[in-house]
């Protein structure tokens, strides 16, 4: 039982990272029908906001190092400790979450900038036109990242108070043993709340009823006088703000690298694909699905009755899913069908 929820905790957790990147990709192709690769490079763009964020808290001068007495020797000392103390300490500590402050408007100029000046000129291409246009744009931010940043992870601590585990077996009356790390537990509350306060904006504002409306029908909201486009380009950049999010809180997790947008990219697709090209539910419900999969296919015990079965996991599931429903879990008819 202990092995069993700790493999579901860990497949929700992972779940909802690709739920997240996932429901990004589903909206800007329910909206602008535009297939976007480089979706996976915003999530690491977050990812690098709070690298950023990190580098600029810590940002310090050499004072003298007052515990070595016999010579005179220095140490770098942050200039938040400097001017605050114990204050500027705790902040530095939590540049984690502090760093949404900085991702939510570099990623909000981010999608309208790549809205504006590079997608909008592709609506109405082919699909193979958006994949390739937006792969490249992807590698070119890879490059950029790598070029600034360096190829190695950079890790990203979680606050002290949070750093630990949380005795979630005591929770279920399992006992003291079961524990999980309590930054894991923090990221799926964050997916939940976030995840669920987009269904929420699109379901009971005037703005989300007008943009599914859209995502229905664009042309008979266009002939109601709506100027559906800048709707939708606003739409973009919740999408990638909800992508930058969800590769900020990732961090004290997965160590950020400039390749981190590709490899959640290709897994978030295969999300989107299962859940049914289009539908926001079903890729949202695809990603936890799919975490959960990967999640026990990671046990020992699975592995050593199928070697590398955790790898290969998601794309025979979507194999069998497309298999028995072309149109995925949820997916709407007519949607990539043209």
């Amino acid at each position: 039982m202990d092995s069993i929820l700790l493999q579901i905790l860990n497949g929700l957790d992972k779940g909802g990272a690709y739920a997240l990147i996932a429901l990004g990709l589903t909206l800007t192709f329910g909206t602008l029908g535009v297939v976007n690769f480089a979706h996976g490079a915003i999530f690491m763009i977050g990812a690098f906001c709070a690298v950023t964020m990190n580098k600029l808290l810590t940002i310090s001068k050499k004072v003298k190092d007052e515990s070595i007495t016999f010579f005179d020797a220095f140490k770098e000392q942050p200039y938040l400790e400097i001017w605050f103390g114990d204050t500027g300490a705790k902040i530095v500590e939590y540049s984690v979450p502090l760093s949404i402050l900085l991702a939510v408007p570099v990623m909000i100029l981010i999608g309208l900038a790549m809205e504006r000046g590079l997608i909008r000129h592709f609506y109405k291409r082919a699909h193979a036109d958006q994949i390739l246009v937006t792969f490249g744009l992807a590698i070119i931010i890879q490059e950029i990242v790598r070029h600034y940043f360096g190829a190695n992870p950079i890790p990203q601590a979680a606050p002290a108070i949070v750093a630990g585990s949380a005795s979630i077996g005591e929770w279920f009356g399992l006992g003291p043993n079961l524990v999980y790390p309590w930054w894991r537990l923090i990221y799926l509350v964050f997916a939940l709340v976030v995840l669920g306060s987009v269904f929420a904006f699109l379901q009971f504002t005037t703005f989300g009823m007008v943009v599914r409306a859209g995502m229905q029908d664009r042309e008979t909201v266009g002939l109601l006088g709506i100027n559906i486009q800048k709707r939708f380009t606003i739409v973009f950049a919740i999408a990638a703000l909800v992508a930058g999010l969800a590769g900020v809180m990732y961090t004290p997790i997965l160590p950020p690298d400039y390749h981190m947008g590709m490899d959640f990219l290709v897994l978030s697709f295969v999300v989107v694909v299962v859940g049914g090209m289009g539908s926001l539910g079903g890729a949202v419900a695809a990603g936890f699905l799919l975490g959960i999969l990967q999640s026990f296919a990671s046990m020992n015990e699975v592995k050593s009755i199928l070697p590398g079965i955790d790898q290969i996991i998601i794309y025979l599931v979507a194999v069998v899913v497309l298999l028995v429903r072309p149109r995925g879990l949820m997916g709407r008819k007519g949607v990539m069908e043209d």
